[in-house]
């Protein structure tokens, strides 16, 4: 199998210029080609993977330098194939493919080690972490912060460290470095710091305003927007606004649609 094969992918792009008003014919398109990329020793984390034919499978990787990307890993659901046991989440691989396609072709990957393994609830947290990136990181947009920061969160589940403060930790540094939260410690209506004894709402589309009786969204004091940007969650007030605050806005940025993980975890009151 060559990855052209994949029905998602992309060797070519057609670009048809714009015609003026009241021409009828239509100019050839251009064609162009995409370069042939060949990455090797590139840290990641399998997010999810499903198989593909008989004997492949289709790798979502979260690399630290390219992103999210796609990868057909040829024969690795073969009983006797070095892929198999390798390629499990929240394992640190160094990894390498190529190809010039929408979905390239994995062509090396390795175990790293140095992280203990993910059980019980925490494994839940983990996949509710890949979820979430599946669901709001764009293809090939690197985020180094939001990488080292998935690292991090993983190594806090897997010590044992508080779920819930790790998690919102997490929410957190995702929407901004999506470029869906900016300054949450400035009032976008004065343009000063808020202040720990009022209430504010965080706006999705303008940022944080004062709050207004008639607010139906959720009400939060200026010391939990500080708290949150500091990263001291021990105030037990903090810790529920702020899960307030981040359901509402990832119920927001989704449209609406419910995270199956996440669901889950409010249903075992680990959210």
């Amino acid at each position: 199998m060559e990855i052209e094969d994949i029905e998602i992918s992309i060797d070519e792009i057609e670009i048809v210029p714009q015609l003026a008003p009241g021409l009828l014919s239509v100019a050839p398109a251009k064609r162009v080609q995409r370069k042939e990329l060949r990455v090797t020793h590139q840290p990641g984390f399998v997010l999810h993977s499903y198989p593909y034919k008989e004997t492949s499978l289709i790798i979502d990787l979260f690399s630290r330098d390219f992103g999210r990307v796609s990868l057909v890993a040829k024969g690795a659901k073969r009983p006797h194939s070095k892929l198999r046991s390798v390629l499990q989440t929240f394992q640190p691989l160094t990894v390498a493919w190529s190809g010039k396609a929408e979905v390239r072709t994995l062509t090396g990957a390795e175990w790293v080690g140095g992280m203990l393994p993910l059980e019980k609830s925490a494994l839940l947290c983990g996949f509710y972490l890949n979820e979430l990136l599946t669901k709001f990181l764009l293809r090939h947009e690197a985020s180094q912060v939001l990488f080292d920061h998935y690292v991090a969160t993983l190594n806090q589940l897997a010590h044992g460290e508080s779920a819930t403060i790790a998690l919102r930790k997490f929410e957190l540094v995702l929407l901004q470095q999506s470029g869906l939260m900016g300054d949450i410690t400035t009032c976008h209506q004065s343009g000063t710091r808020v202040q720990t004894e009022k209430w504010y709402v965080l706006d999705p589309s303008s940022g944080v305003r004062a709050a207004f009786e008639s607010d139906t969204v959720p009400k939060i004091l200026g010391k939990t927007l500080i708290d949150m940007e500091s990263g001291s969650y021990s105030d037990p007030v903090t810790q529920s606004q702020s899960k307030q605050l981040m359901r509402f806005l990832l119920h927001h940025h989704l449209h609406g649609q419910a995270l199956k993980t996440r669901q889950i975890l409010i249903d075992l009151q680990k959210l």
